[in-house]
């Protein structure tokens, strides 16, 4: 009996399709977390960068947290030009920052939805809106975090979470989700997100020998004999590099 082979997306980050055996697998939703000033936004914008450029592959940017003008400006330093991408018709973009915004109950006429609901049903709505105008090949939504907070429940957040995922399965894109990382350490506690993505992707910053070193670890990957050992990488003018045959501890 044959084994049906995955089909995999490749990242467009150098050294990391080589941990994860040659790209992601097509079609899951994939977790980034990492702590601040890792490169999540980085990472998530080469990765549709890379699909447009190399392999003519439509792109959505779904952003939570940041400006338009500031994200555009701040991948600019990288030789990445967003900006024309999303002119060119190759790049779309919802900006999703005002749901950050809401009061604690939404009323719609007569009825008060919590903030939290009102959130993911429009976020869903707005990228389910995009996927139809510009059938995306790859999906990042960056970052979650700010969302998922407003569920301190953790059985309604992880019925969000679960939500968001299955919108963005249905896309039939290759999707990214970032987040920050709450918890660090080699013996950290998971956070329900990294349960239900399809992938986890962690960036930290480890204390060896008096130098800090960042450190990409694939946590897991679904249909994927990856390599799970922190690897170390650095943030370069042409963006994230990863050092896959080095190791971090020796």
């Amino acid at each position: 009996m044959s084994v049906e082979t995955t089909e995999r997306v490749k990242t467009g980050v150098t050294g990391l399709d080589d941990l994860i055996e040659g790209g992601l697998p097509a079609g899951r939703v994939i977790l980034v977390s990492g702590e601040p000033g890792s490169g999540k936004t980085i990472l998530a914008s080469q990765f549709l960068v890379s699909g447009i450029r190399k392999f003519g592959e439509t792109g959505l940017f779904v952003c939570m947290e940041e400006a338009r003008n500031h994200l555009y400006r701040e991948m600019k330093r990288f030789g990445w030009d967003l900006e024309g991408l999303e002119s060119a018709g190759s790049l779309g973009f919802v900006d999703a920052t005002p749901l950050r915004l809401l009061p604690e109950k939404v009323n719609i006429g007569d009825v008060a939805i919590d903030r939290g609901d009102f959130s993911m049903m429009t976020l869903i709505q707005a990228i389910n809106k995009e996927v139809q105008r510009i059938k995306p090949k790859r999906i990042v939504v960056d970052p979650i975090t700010s969302l998922i907070i407003q569920y301190p429940d953790i059985i309604q957040r992880r019925g969000a979470i679960l939500d968001l995922v299955g919108a963005l399965v249905s896309s039939g894109a290759t999707c990214i989700m970032t987040s920050e990382l709450r918890h660090t350490g080699l013996k950290r506690r998971l956070d329900v997100e990294e349960f239900l993505s399809h992938g986890v992707i962690l960036l930290q910053n480890h204390l060896i020998n008096g130098s800090i070193v960042r450190a990409i670890q694939v946590e897991k990957m679904r249909e994927t004999n990856c390599e799970t050992q922190p690897k170390p990488y650095k943030i370069s003018s042409s963006g994230i590099e990863v050092f896959a045959k080095e190791s971090v501890f020796r």
